[in-house]
């Protein structure tokens, strides 16, 4: 007689007291992922960690043919991009001086290895503002290094990059404080309120946002809590607008910073309206640029 079929696994959690609806493309045979691309949210980390499924997440750009880092499975550090690839070199180094930082402290990464590149074809110009003599690669984004410990939990840890934003991004308000606008915009978008979203600020003494706000979903948060009657259609401007608000201010209470005035837009950020890259991040820039005359109200 022929052995029992084996009981159906357990679903995938990180230590089964906690099942959760896991989709069958995730199920038992998916062992690992690997994240590239595209900054890998720490809410979205940590639901993977949650549930056991392993995420190895790696870091690196196109004038470094394209990898520079990422998490190995016996060292898969969470909220991190990883140690460096064999034979390649990152420092972190201060914003206006240049100078190596000690492990922990924030500034400019930069790498060197056989990946990167010689520089931009047939554009010298270019190539020099972001390579130097000796062959360091100045990748634009901000970051840290993990520190050394000779024991505990975080023995491992050392040498590890994390990665907080690009410095372009930095934005800088009147009273001199400096902003990393991903990781508030990061926790908004935990709402399923808001469909887009981008920070602004510069040069103002608070922060603003430009939402791009998901209707439907709102509607049927406004009927949950008796703004509108049951059977609308709709909300207003100023019941939306107070509603958005709200959900900001309850997904962005951990953060250093707060917003403050929002413009509600209808048109999403895509790649057809140049507001979005061809990888789907927000083009910071042309954004704040199609909206200029509304985001210079909000602070009036």
């Amino acid at each position: 007689r022929p052995p029992p079929p084996p009981p159906p696994p357990a679903p995938r959690t990180k230590n089964n007291a906690c099942p959760l609806d896991i989709p069958p493309s995730m199920g038992p045979q998916f062992m690992a992922g690997i994240n590239g691309g595209g900054s890998l949210p720490l809410h979205i980390d940590k639901f993977f960690e949650a549930i056991g499924i392993l995420v190895q997440n790696g870091y690196g750009l196109t004038e470094a043919s394209p990898v520079v880092s990422c998490r190995r499975p016996a060292c898969n550090v969470l909220g991190s991009v990883g140690h460096p690839l064999r034979q390649t070199e990152v420092k972190v180094v201060d914003l206006d001086t240049d100078e190596i930082q000690p492990p922990g402290s924030k500034g400019i990464v930069k790498v060197r290895g056989p990946q990167v590149m010689k520089g931009y074809y047939k554009n010298p110009a270019a190539t020099r503002e972001v390579l130097d003599d000796d062959g360091w690669l100045n990748t634009g984004d901000l970051g840290w290094i993990a520190p050394c410990h000779s024991s505990g939990r975080s023995r491992l840890c050392g040498g590890v990059l994390v990665l907080e934003g690009r410095a372009k991004d930095t934005i800088v308000l009147s009273t001199g404080e400096n902003v990393e606008p991903s990781e508030i915009e990061e926790a908004a978008m935990r709402s399923s309120l808001i469909q887009q979203i981008l920070v602004v600020g510069q040069d103002q003494r608070r922060l603003g946002a430009v939402v791009v706000p998901n209707k439907e979903e709102a509607l049927k948060a406004a009927k949950k809590l008796s703004i509108v009657d049951p059977d609308a259609t709709e909300l207003s401007k100023e019941a939306l607008t107070n509603l958005l608000y709200e959900e900001l201010r309850i997904w962005t209470s951990k953060c250093s910073f707060q917003v403050g005035p929002i413009l509600i837009v209808d048109e999403p950020f895509t790649i057809d309206n140049g507001l979005m890259t061809p990888t789907m991040k927000i083009r910071r820039d042309k954004v704040e640029a199609r909206f200029r005359d509304q985001i210079a109200s909000l602070y009036k």
